[in-house]
């Protein structure tokens, strides 16, 4: 059973708060003086904590995937406005989706806030207080990532304040974020087990922590660490076909590094379909993405659309529906194996490209994998035809996956790959990316309560 996805007393508590507004405080959180007493007290909040990142999903489908050249609307519908409005470039401050993602965040780092600070006062085992603490600081971090890829400077939020101190808080830099993202993970790399039992699979362990390291450094640009970071995550492999990965009945398989866990059979606990559709004419999948595969590419068969009762779905999402809820609860990966390994080629190549060298072996292991030939330096002679395979790879290796924005953003090709041969997303609009829309508006509802624009103010363009 999934231990990890069971809401306690506590996280039912924690449900209440109000996500109204920044929630860097919630405004109606009960006194917590009385409940951080017991190992099972701190367990039951970071159930909680994780608990809250299951509202996170829904952030990378509609900030990450409609953004990208993966999906697009070809019309704004009742109920879909503000997602089209995201897909086209055309979203504002009031948009209700960025307001929902902003308060989700902030609601989820407060979760983890009040872990790590009743914990000095706790009297039990001090090695199962460090993970706690690091599991908590690992969620946090990874929310923390989401904000400032999102947003750019933010708040910094790192222990209990009361809804009037939260007023005064300013936005903090992207370095000085990006600062404590690295704290967070290296204390949850030294202080996370190296695996959990089964009942507790999709808590974060310290190969979790050091593959997100990875990222983190790879998306500042800071090469060398993230390769020493990137090579540090053993203990994990490639599945031999790709579809077996997303499998709901083997979701604990040697691919999955981290996931975002759900169970159908429990209450609150399911979720719909992804990406269901009744009628294939309404896919929202571009043509750019169907039309990307070579023959033969396992991978394409993942994002065809296969009949899940009534709709369709992506086979990668495919699930069966619970008798009991009427749900389903295949688990949202979040990171696995295959990120580190197409990761850690594009920063050794962006250290210095090699001909036929490590790089390659990396991404010959995930393009083997999915039945197209290995590539050589005859195929890519230089660093920059090196640069774009991998970008390429990952656009045919993770879609729906919550990647490709980031991508795009990271290697500073965003204008000029979703304007290519993505007719859906330019069609009779004019649309054209400024260099403002690489980051979202912050919520005017949130300028407005902070009512003050010298420390808490508005993202350039909006």
């Amino acid at each position: 059973m999934k231990k990890i996805i069971y809401i306690l007393l506590f996280a039912i508590t924690l449900n209440s708060c109000s996500e109204d507004f920044v929630e860097l405080a919630p405004e109606n959180f009960l006194n917590t003086e009385d409940f951080y007493k017991t190992p099972d007290d701190f367990n039951s909040a970071i159930l909680a904590a994780y608990a809250k990142l299951q509202g996170q999903v829904s952030s990378y489908f509609e900030l990450v995937e409609y953004r990208s050249d993966n999906l697009d609307l070809g019309a704004g519908t009742s109920g879909a406005q503000d997602r089209f409005n995201i897909s086209k470039f055309q979203e504002t401050s009031a948009n209700g989706i960025i307001q929902d993602v902003w308060a989700n965040f902030y609601n989820g780092i407060f979760r983890c806030n009040v872990i790590t600070d009743h914990l000095p006062e706790a009297n039990f085992d001090d090695a199962l207080k460090r993970q706690y603490e690091a599991e908590a600081r690992f969620i946090r971090a990874i929310t923390y990532f989401n904000v400032v890829r999102y947003w750019g400077d933010a708040p910094i939020v790192l222990s209990e304040i009361s809804a009037e101190e939260s007023l005064q808080l300013g936005r903090s830099s992207v370095s000085e974020v990006y600062s404590i993202i690295e704290q967070d993970l290296t204390f949850a790399v030294e202080n996370l087990p190296t695996s959990h039992s089964t009942s507790d699979f999709g808590r974060a362990t310290s190969g979790a922590a050091r593959a997100f390291l990875g990222k983190v450094l790879l998306t500042q640009g800071k090469y060398g660490e993230a390769v020493t970071s990137l090579n540090g995550v053993t203990g994990y492999s490639l599945l031999g076909n790709v579809e077996d990965v997303f499998d709901p009945s083997n979701e604990t398989n040697n691919e999955i590094i981290f996931s975002i866990r759900f169970d159908k059979e429990i209450s609150g606990e399911g979720h719909g379909l992804w990406f269901a559709i009744s009628d294939i004419s309404t896919s929202p999948l571009t043509s750019k993405l169907n039309n990307a595969y070579d023959v033969g590419d396992t991978r394409k068969n993942l994002i065809n659309f296969q009949s899940a009762g009534a709709l369709l779905v992506p086979s990668k999402f495919f699930d069966t529906q619970s008798s009991s809820t009427n749900r389903y609860g295949n688990d949202y990966i979040l990171l696995r194996y295959a990120d580190v390994v197409l990761m850690l080629a594009e920063a050794l190549n962006e250290q210095g490209y090699q001909p036929n060298g490590e790089a390659f072996n990396l991404l010959n292991q995930i393009r083997t994998r999915a039945s197209l030939s290995a590539l050589t330096a005859i195929d890519l002679p230089d660093q920059s035809s090196f640069r774009n395979a991998i970008l390429n790879e990952r656009f045919l290796e993770f879609p729906l996956e919550g990647q490709r924005w980031f991508d795009l953003i990271r290697t500073n090709t965003a204008e000029a790959e979703i304007f290519s041969g993505v007719t859906e997303v330019n069609s009779n609009l004019g649309l054209n990316i400024q260099n403002f829309q690489f980051l979202y508006p912050v919520p005017q509802a949130e300028i407005e309560k902070i009512n003050n624009t010298s420390i808490f103010y508005q993202n350039e363009g909006y």
